[in-house]
C-alpha cells in the first residue's frame, strides 16, 4: 500500500503535514503543494484530514507480488565465520533452520563468505545444511560491509531464497541491512523466536518491541526473501552427523575492492568473561545494592567452578559493573546450563536474554517478583543471607 497525491487537487492547506506522525510530508516552497518521502508508512492519517480528497492510499497489485513470490524457494542461513572459525550462532541457526525448512518442504542452505574458507563447508553439512553457497574472494578475507553485502545480494538475485537468516552479531547486523535494501526486501532485527505459516509460506519473526514491553510477531507478506537477524544463544544447535555431505556450489564473483581496509583487529573481550558462552552464570540486579556487593556473587561463581558473572541493565546503568556482563534485550542473550539470578526483578527486557537457560534459580526477597514466573527454583529471601549460605554449602 502506498500514498498517492493528486497535485491538481492539492490546495497547499498543510492539514496533512501537521497530522503526519512520521514527518513524511512536506510542502514545496514555490507553491505549497505536498510531497511525500520514504518515511511514509501508509498509515492513512493524512487521508482522513485532507479537505479536498487529494490524498489516497493505493493498494499494491497483490496478484503480481504473489506470482513473483512463487519464484522464491528455499531457506538460507548466513554462515558467519571469523578468522576461518565458524561462529556458534551459525550452528544455532542451522538447527532452527532445519526445523523450518522441513516444515516448508524445502532445502536448507548455508552461505559462506570469506577467503580460503572452503574447508568449513564439511562442518556446515554435518550440522544440517543441504547446500553450501561459497564465495571465496580476497575482498572477503577481512569483514567489511560493502563487499559482503555485494556478494550476498548477488547470490540472492540469482538463486532466489524465500527466507534468509543471519546472526544478530556485529557482522550480521552490519551488512544484512544493506542486503535488504539492495534486494528490496523487508528485515526484522534481533529476533528471539522463529516459526513458519506453512499455508501462506510466511516466516513468523518474533522480537521485543516498545522497549521490550511486548513481543511482536512480524511478517513480510509482499517481498522476498523474508529476512531476519537472530540473537545468539536463542536456539540450540543440532547434534552433528559425522560424514553427512551435501552440494557445494562455488560462485566466482567479480567483487570491488572494499573502500574500507582493515588495518588491525583488536579483541576487546580478551580480558573479560564471555558471558554469552558460559555454562554457569551468576547474575546480580538492582537488589545487589552496591558495586562492592558483587564480591558475594563472585564467591558463589568461584564455588561453582568458575561461573561467569552477569548483570541486569539496572546494575550496569548504576555503574556497578561493566556492560560486558549485561544480560537482556540490550545486552547478551545467554543459554547456560544453570542461571542464578540474585536480586533481579525479572522485567521482560531481562527475561528475553536468559529465559532459554536450562535451569533458572531465582533469589529475591519480593515473592511477587516477575523472575519467579520463569524460574525452575525460586528462593524467597534476602540474597545477602542466601548467597553466602549457598557458597558455604557448595564449598563444603
Amino acid at each position: 500500500m502506498a500514498l498517492k497525491i493528486d497535485l491538481d487537487l492539492c490546495t497547499g492547506c498543510g492539514a496533512c503535514v501537521a497530522t503526519c506522525p512520521f514527518g513524511a510530508l512536506s510542502q514545496r516552497a514555490e507553491d505549497g503543494k505536498v510531497d511525500v518521502n520514504e518515511a511514509c508508512t501508509a498509515c492513512g492519517a493524512c487521508v482522513d484530514v485532507c479537505p479536498v480528497g487529494a490524498l489516497t492510499l493505493e493498494v499494491a497489485d497483490r496478484s503480481a507480488m504473489a506470482a513473483e513470490a512463487e519464484q522464491y524457494r528455499g531457506l538460507w542461513v548466513y554462515a558467519e565465520q571469523r578468522a576461518g572459525q565458524l561462529q556458534d550462532v551459525t550452528l544455532e541457526l542451522l538447527g532452527q533452520g532445519r526445523t523450518l525448512a522441513d516444515k516448508l518442504g524445502v532445502e536448507l542452505s548455508a552461505v559462506l563468505l570469506g577467503h580460503q574458507v572452503r574447508g568449513l563447508g564439511d562442518k556446515l553439512f554435518e550440522y544440517g545444511a543441504d547446500k553450501v553457497y561459497l564465495v571465496d574472494h580476497p575482498a572477503l578475507e577481512n569483514y567489511t560491509a560493502e563487499p559482503y553485502a555485494e556478494a550476498m545480494s548477488a547470490l540472492v538475485r540469482k538463486y532466489k531464497p524465500e527466507a534468509l537468516l543471519a546472526g544478530a552479531t556485529s557482522i550480521g547486523r552490519g551488512f544484512i541491512a544493506r542486503v535488504a535494501i539492495q534486494v528490496n526486501a523487508g528485515l526484522t532485527a534481533d529476533c528471539t523466536e522463529l516459526d513458519v505459516d506453512v499455508e501462506k509460506r510466511l516466516l513468523l519473526q518474533t522480537r521485543p518491541a516498545f522497549g521490550g514491553n511486548i513481543m511482536a510477531c512480524i511478517v513480510c507478506p509482499d517481498h522476498r526473501p523474508q529476512m531476519a537477524t537472530v540473537r545468539p544463544k536463542v536456539f540450540a544447535p543440532l547434534a552433528p552427523v559425522p560424514g553427512r555431505t551435501g552440494e557445494l556450489i562455488e560462485e566466482a564473483l567479480n567483487l570491488k575492492d572494499p573502500v574500507v581496509r582493515v588495518l588491525e583487529t583488536v579483541n576487546a573481550m580478551q580480558n573479560e568473561v564471555n558471558v554469552a558462552g558460559a555454562e554457569f552464570i551468576v547474575t546480580g540486579g538492582r537488589g545487589v545494592g552496591a558495586p562492592e556487593n558483587f564480591k558475594l556473587l563472585e564467591d558463589l561463581a568461584d564455588a561453582l567452578g568458575g561461573a561467569a558473572i552477569g548483570a541486569s541493565r539496572a546494575a550496569v546503568d548504576a555503574g556497578w559493573i561493566s556492560s560486558f556482563h549485561q544480560v537482556g534485550q540490550t545486552g547478551k542473550t545467554v543459554r547456560p546450563k544453570i542461571y542464578i539470578a540474585c536480586g533481579v526483578s525479572g522485567q521482560i527486557q531481562h527475561l528475553v536474554g536468559m529465559s532459554s537457560s536450562d535451569t533458572i534459580i531465582a533469589i529475591n526477597k519480593d515473592p511477587d517478583a516477575p523472575i519467579f514466573g520463569v524460574a525452575d527454583i525460586g528462593i524467597v529471601g534476602d540474597l545477602f543471607q542466601v548467597v553466602p549460605a549457598l557458597t558455604k554449602a557448595l564449598r563444603r
